[in-house]
């Protein structure tokens, strides 16, 4: 429950709801209690044999003796209104009781009504927070999570608590208070048998919390496995085209089938748990509701304390205890499987992130001498990926870093949009550490080009306008010319207001990087980063692409990461890097002229 505690929070905006609900819950159960009160009258018009009987008004005779003088007024404003005229007291008794059930179901419905506003308004905030705390957090935090299982948190998981949340509001006010007011109007009836009631529902109910005793932790396996065979299907739509294009249809499916047969096998278990609490639940009722009906039957025809149609109320109310009893213990059971889906939901919402802003951060909106990595260092797990890296980047200038595969250049521009943080050393904008830089404030001061174009399934309109939403027509057209996107974007069916599709697939590769570049000249930052934004284009879209680049480019600050070295010719300075260290650096002939490391990366590229 201490999970669920936490959760309990997000309720307190809507405890006027709450209130409600409690109000109206209190109603339904005091109505629902007169509801077997009038039927006792209705027994007595219809089975009282004596109806000339004679009648005395009861006396009150102390506290002790309440439900005595409780039994004995009923009975007499009964008799008495049986006696002047039956058909009259017939309809009255018959309308009382259609009156008390109509309240009854009508502070039903009322509680019901409120508390959706409530739970809906929890699934609302809970889901926002989730989602915001999703896309606060590092990226380092998703290198070690599933998507598939962060969906399925933010999904599943979420109306798992939200069905919880209502079986626990029940359990908390309306199913006690329904039975608080049974036993009060038990007790006025008869305290023998009130008394021997509940020598048998503490039993019943250390029955059913045995059953239930495992049900958290099997919970907890559904829900992971659940979010395993998400990340599954998230990966082969990804990757779909390469699945069919090895032939490797057998193998996700294989995966995805292991996981769906696990997944299966833990949900068989659960759900058999769950369901076996309404059964025993039903039979320790009616075990325990048969006992009582042959000790108040010793009650009636042995020590006639209790009149029969006492008795049937009494076993009325009894009845009213067993039904929130038994909601209760199926609602301990929902509440184990939520207690363990909100266990999931808080360990993203109480993930620490460990790249948040110190409390005093620099809000900086200018870029002004330059960019420096001072003795930088570097890993993502053991093995250090940069080692004592130092470069220096000035402002208007345009460095480009080439290296193979592994030498540590992307990294670079994680680390500089503060993806990640460094292990040892610093990165200064103008003599700043980027570390008391607001996260917000740096990355305005950065644009950035990926390989892959990330796009969204939205206009090309507002996939342009992504990082200045304020941006009018007149803008987003300049930045599509300076991206050479917009000649292809005018003879679209719709222009700006095309919709392109999930992850941009309506567009080839090189319209795509082309509207993630007129993006980024629309942002229009003081620092661009290419991360090998020409890398996965064919020849005719690299020209394309790179006149754009190289218009983009002209008096901004330039980090370009390079796989084709004809794209960096015309760069201030080429770095080159192998394994985490600059190996050499300067510009284009000069570094030929060296024939050292970047003259044989040229060389193997063919170009002059």
């Amino acid at each position: 429950m201490e999970h669920f505690k936490k959760i309990l929070r997000y309720a307190k905006p809507y405890k006027s709801f709450a209130f409600l609900n409690i109000f109206f819950n209190i109603l339904y159960a005091i109505f629902s209690a007169l509801s077997f009160v009038v039927l006792m009258p209705l027994l007595k018009v219809l089975f009282e044999e004596n109806k000339n009987k004679e009648i005395t008004k009861p006396i009150y005779k102390g506290f002790s003796k309440l439900n005595a003088y409780v039994n004995e007024s009923l009975s007499y404003y009964t008799d008495q209104l049986v006696q002047e005229n039956p058909s009259k007291a017939l309809v009255i008794v018959t309308l009382l009781i259609i009156v008390t059930f109509v309240f009854k179901n009508l502070f039903s419905y009322f509680g019901f009504y409120f508390i959706t506003f409530l739970k809906n308004g929890v699934l609302k905030d809970l889901r926002n927070d989730l989602y915001n705390k999703t896309i606060s957090l590092p990226i380092s935090f998703y290198s070690e999570k599933r998507k598939g299982d962060v969906m399925a948190r933010i999904g599943n998981d979420v109306i798992e608590v939200h069905y919880s949340f209502l079986s626990i509001l029940e359990l908390i006010f309306r199913d006690p208070i329904m039975i608080i007011i049974s036993v009060v109007m038990m007790l006025l009836f008869s305290v023998k048998l009130t008394i021997f009631i509940f020598i048998f529902i503490p039993i019943a109910g250390f029955i059913i919390n045995i059953i239930g005793k495992n049900l958290k932790k099997t919970s907890d396996k559904v829900q992971a496995e659940q979010g395993h065979f998400l990340s599954i299907l998230d990966e082969t739509l990804q990757g779909l085209k390469v699945i069919k294009g090895f032939n490797a249809e057998n193998v996700f499916n294989n995966k995805f089938q292991s996981s769906t047969s696990r997944f299966e096998k833990l949900l068989n278990k659960l759900m058999i748990r769950t369901q076996l609490a309404g059964p025993v639940s039903e039979i320790l009722g009616v075990i325990v509701f048969c006992i009582l009906i042959w000790y108040g039957g010793k009650i009636v025809l042995v020590d006639k304390t209790l009149g029969g149609d006492g008795l049937l109320t009494f076993l009325g109310f009894a009845y009213n205890i067993i039904t929130p009893a038994k909601s209760i213990s199926k609602a301990s059971y929902t509440i184990k499987k939520g207690n363990a889906a909100a266990e999931r939901i808080l360990e993203i919402l109480e993930s620490n992130d460990e790249l948040k802003d110190t409390p005093n951060a620099i809000n900086k909106t200018t870029f002004n001498h330059n960019i420096e990595f001072k003795n930088v260092w570097f890993k993502y797990e053991n093995d250090y990926v940069l080692k004592d890296f130092s470069l220096t980047i000035p402002k208007g200038k345009s460095v480009a870093l080439v290296g193979q595969s592994g030498s540590g250049k992307s990294t670079l521009a994680n680390l500089i949009t503060r993806f990640y943080d460094v292990d040892k050393g610093e990165i200064l904008i103008d003599g700043i550490n980027i570390k008391t830089i607001s996260k917000k404030s740096l990355l305005n001061l950065m644009g950035i080009v990926t390989q892959d174009s990330i796009l969204f399934n939205d206009s090309i309109e507002e996939n342009i306008k992504l990082g200045k939403q304020n941006a009018d027509n007149e803008e987003i057209l300049s930045a599509a010319n300076i991206a050479n996107a917009h000649e292809f974007i005018k003879d679209l069916p719709n222009g700006y207001q095309s919709n392109i599709g999930d992850s941009g697939n309506k567009l080839s590769g090189g319209q795509k990087q082309r509207l993630s570049i007129a993006r980024a000249v629309l942002k229009n930052p003081p620092i661009m980063i290419l991360d090998e934004a020409t890398s996965a284009l064919d020849t005719e879209s690299e020209k394309l692409v790179q006149s754009a680049l190289e218009k983009m480019m002209v008096n901004r600050t330039s980090l370009v990461i390079a796989h084709r070295l004809s794209t960096i010719q015309f760069a201030d300075n080429i770095v080159v890097m192998r394994k985490g260290k600059i190996v050499e650096q300067g510009k284009h002939y000069e570094l030929l002229n060296k024939s050292g490391e970047y003259f044989k990366l040229v060389s193997l590229q063919n170009i002059d």
